[in-house]
């Protein structure tokens, strides 16, 4: 059953697995451990001292594989629904004994294949030995080929030592540090990132730290198996983890990693038999005369409060979850008009448009005087004007500081102005708003503004071509006129992001890889801090303006992190409306409860292995044609990478 209720919370972490030794009675097992409140088991599925040069004659196919169970003893929906297998332990195929290699390759395949007969959601695959282990990858990857939905889970011990842990060296014999995200590395290289690979994470009593931590959180983390070792005893006797611990553990949760609990019970308390579980029939693991309680229950326990003490998910999370990772390609506002849905999506961000309310509103206590409010009447010009939410925050800016407005309402898209006269009329407004149905930058305004008003940004600042619309508008704006927004700057940020890695891999051409994404980041792993970009302020009035940009910029990541896996970068704006009002998504500035902007992603053709304490160098183009807009982006360091996106030949933005 799940480890509780939690308000918009739909994922997989709501369940918690146990695992168990090799156990030929199946259905009993795996009856006490769903009556005991677990959702699933992670068992062997064959006898682990099986060894087939010893089995019968030589291994020949003819001996039968001693399988824990019949395929026939659980119902297809139990294996599937209950069971995750685990391939032996002892499996070792890059080991310099043959006889043993030999085995482990056989072994391999064949519990592998036993578990896809019996329609296994997912298998465990013991830990590499080392990061060396390519004869292991490579078996694993032909299994790969022929899997059709099952996933294999590459067990792996979330372990990593310090260079300064002396009684770590001492372990290593030799000094040598562990870092087994590089085993995960290494394996999943060498099987190209296939998406039917994964990590189980072995959760051990000393954890790494913070910065490495977060790497695992780009990686595809599908179950997190908490060893009872890790667990401490609190007053009352009881299992508890420490606060590292715990947080490790809710992080876990909010990126559907299922926990697992494993090991031997190491509390010595009651075994009593829980009402709740046992004996409530409307319970679908419950079963008549269950007088047993799974000693690892305590354990359960505890991991469910730590559950169930999680906050609800935020309304607007909640909104956004199923954007979480998904690939949108961004808006091409000047080349396509937008539809009314999407222009009902940003008319119900309420924070965007309070923002642009305050901004307004300071820009005419500023403009007009109080002494003079009732006689000067302000020219506001919104530009891009939509289904009309600017000129709204704008009017009632004019009304909450006593000054007096006239708006021009300028749009572009035909279907928009539709809605603009309903709601001009609707409101009463004709005597304050002149509706112009034009683009922008054509239009011949019939007087000078005091204040434009626009919202072109984009999730990168200037990629819906902000800075090219304005230039065109900035001529009907008094020289000393007021341009909000008044400043822009874009940001990236190195993330490793498995998944949208392999889901751009999945388009199989180049041009995929050079087109920049809007995606609602979630499993992934940012690995500095972000860094400006290309920054544009308005009104531009210089004699010569030029829309090009080019910055090379140098991240540093935390020494303790580790090496990293960069798939790409993660890019965001800030913006100053006028003077101290700012909107922005920029993690360490971002504008709360706003959600009219994902960040942008910019893929990388080849992921760049960044080496401990190794600086990662990137450079980044803005280029302007007669017709379009476009970036080009590299790698320099640690390696180079491709320019990607040449000449705009796969991404670009028309004029």
């Amino acid at each position: 059953m799940p480890l509780g209720q939690r308000q918009g919370d739909k994922s997989e972490s709501r369940y918690c697995g146990v695992e168990s030794g090799f156990e030929p009675d199946m259905p009993r097992l795996l009856t006490r451990s769903l009556s005991s409140g677990f959702d699933f088991l992670l068992a062997p599925l064959v006898d682990p001292s099986y060894r087939p040069s010893s089995a019968g004659a030589a291994g020949t196919e003819s001996f039968p594989l001693p399988v824990a169970a019949s395929d026939l003893i659980l119902s297809p929906s139990q294996w599937s629904s209950h069971v995750v297998g685990k391939v032996s332990a002892w499996i070792d195929l890059d080991s310099d004994d043959e006889q043993l290699r030999m085995d482990s390759e056989i072994t391999l395949k064949q519990e592998i294949a036993w578990a896809s007969h019996l329609s296994l959601q997912a298998c465990v695959l013991p830990p590499p030995k080392s990061a060396s282990c390519g004869n292991y990858a490579r078996c694993v990857n032909q299994i790969l080929q022929g899997l059709s939905n099952m996933q294999l889970w590459l067990r792996i011990p979330l372990e990593k030592t310090e260079p300064m842990d002396e009684e770590s060296k001492v372990a290593d014999h030799g000094g040598r540090t562990i870092d087994t995200w590089e085993w995960w590395n290494s394996f999943r290289l060498l099987c190209e990132h296939h998406t039917q690979l994964c990590v189980a994470l072995d959760i051990l009593s000393s954890l790494p730290s913070l910065y490495s931590l977060g790497r695992w959180f780009g990686e595809p983390v599908r179950a997190a198996i908490l060893i009872t070792d890790s667990f401490m005893t609190n007053a009352r006797g009881y299992p508890c983890l420490s606060k590292r611990h715990q947080r490790l553990v809710s992080e876990f949760f909010d990126h559907s990693v299922q926990i697992v609990i494993s090991g031997e019970c190491r509390h010595n308390i009651s075994q009593e038999v829980s009402n709740d579980n046992m004996h409530d029939s409307d319970n679908e693991n419950y079963f008549e005369g269950a007088i047993y309680k799974h000693p690892l229950r305590p354990y359960l326990d505890y991991v469910a409060y730590l559950y169930q003490k999680l906050d609800p998910i935020p309304e607007q999370e909640r909104f956004e979850v199923g954007y979480r990772d998904f690939l949108q390609s961004p808006l091409q506002p000047l080349m396509d008009n937008l539809e009314a849905q999407t222009y009902e999506t940003f008319e119900k961000d309420t924070v965007k448009y309070s923002q642009y309310q305050r901004a307004v509103s300071k820009a005419l206590l500023d403009r007009v005087p109080d002494e003079t409010a009732s006689t000067t009447t302000t020219v506001l010009m919104v530009v891009g004007a939509g289904r009309g939410p600017l000129v709204r925050a704008s009017l009632q800016a004019a009304e909450e500081t006593g000054r007096k407005l006239k708006v021009y309402a300028v749009e572009k898209n035909p279907n928009a102005v539709i809605t603009l006269h309903s709601l001009i009329k609707l409101e009463g407004w004709e005597s304050l708003v002149t509706i112009v149905s034009s683009d922008m930058r054509c239009w011949n305004a019939p007087e000078k503004a005091d204040i434009l008003v626009s919202e072109l940004l984009g999730s990168f600042g200037d990629n819906e071509l902000s800075p090219e619309c304005l230039d065109g508008a900035q001529r009907f704006l008094k020289p000393d006129g007021i341009s909000i927004p008044s400043s822009y700057t874009s940001f990236i940020q190195p993330i490793t992001a498995s998944k949208l890695y392999n889901d751009v891999k999945t388009y199989k051409d180049i041009a995929h890889f050079e087109t920049a994404y809007v995606v609602k980041l979630h499993r992934v792993a940012r690995l500095a801090p972000p860094q400006p970009v290309f920054t544009f302020a308005h009104p531009n009035f210089s004699p010569k303006i030029d829309n090009q940009r080019y910055k090379k910029l140098q991240f540093q990541m935390p020494s303790d992190t580790g090496s990293a896996l960069v798939h790409g970068f993660a890019g965001y704006f800030d913006a100053v409306l006028y003077k101290d009002v700012h909107l922005g998504i920029e993690p360490s500035t971002a504008t709360p409860n706003m959600f009219s902007w994902f960040p942008i992603y910019f893929p990388l053709r080849k992921p760049i292995h960044v080496p401990v304490q190794s600086p990662l160098e990137v450079q980044f183009w803005r280029c302007c044609g007669p017709t379009k807009v476009w970036y080009e982006w590299c790698v320099t360091l640690p390696s180079p990478s491709p320019i990607h996106n040449s000449s705009g030949r796969s991404y670009w933005v028309g004029l």
